[in-house]
């Protein structure tokens, strides 16, 4: 995998993000992960009282590992027994569309899944499912794309906006695509390409709709989470 430039992603931004969220955690403990690279990057570990299983959680673009859905999502999982593991993506400037993140900045954002997925299949989490969101989805199915073999036992993706890769028919792995009733319109107008590729996908695979969710679940997280630890409990038996 490609090293990046240090000019590719904004490194600065994703300390100053560490030195505000670390010392507020209220749920889980942070941890630092290494690339490849030899680059430290932050993931929040919040361990599951009687685990079921164990979940590593991708945000989307510019945000952090404790922010909006994804910060209560990795709560929320945790308090339902799933053991998470939140890291931060590789971000750029604030004012960063989505075009400054792709190709640029995906070989480290898939290098830092494999990290995150290997750290927790090190603590002997065997049931584990990867859970991402909007531009971490994206992430995450280019990672699916590299590596077919993935300790990853399943992918609960949201909020993509698109369709998925054609290396992601016939998926080793269920899916589970959901998305909000008032989702982003590239989301909406994907979700009947999304369901075709989930025809070919393993039992347990399936689509859900968040009803009065927009694309960051804004009020709708309980709802959410249910959705998740539902199938989660389905799939990773």
């Amino acid at each position: 995998m490609a090293a990046l430039p240090a000019a590719a992603q904004d490194y600065d931004r994703e300390k100053r993000w560490a030195d505000e969220v670390v010392p507020g955690l209220v749920v889980g403990d942070a941890v630092w992960l290494e690339t490849s690279t030899g680059r430290k990057f932050l993931a929040i570990h919040a361990p599951a009282a009687k685990p079921r299983g164990a979940v590593v959680v991708v945000h989307g673009i510019g945000v952090h590992p404790d922010h909006g859905v994804i910060g209560v999502l990795r709560a929320k999982l945790a308090d339902l027994g799933w053991t998470t593991l939140s890291i931060q993506m590789p971000v750029q400037a604030a004012d960063a569309r989505s075009e400054a993140y792709y190709p640029a900045l995906f070989p480290e954002a898939l290098d830092r899944i494999a990290r995150a997925g290997a750290w927790l299949s090190a603590k002997g989490d065997a049931r584990m499912a990867l859970v991402s969101h909007s531009l971490g989805s994206w992430m995450a199915n280019e990672y699916f794309d590299a590596n077919r073999e993935t300790p990853f036992r399943a992918w609960a993706c949201l909020g993509l906006t698109g369709g998925y890769s054609l290396a992601t028919w016939f998926s080793p792995r269920p899916v589970l695509d959901v998305y909000g009733e008032n989702d982003l319109e590239p989301s909406l107008d994907a979700a009947w390409r999304r369901r075709l590729t989930l025809a070919s996908a393993p039992v347990g695979s399936r689509q859900a709709m968040i009803a009065g969710a927009d694309h960051f679940y804004a009020g709708r997280e309980d709802e959410l989470a249910r959705a998740i630890d539902a199938w989660l409990g389905e799939v990773l038996r």
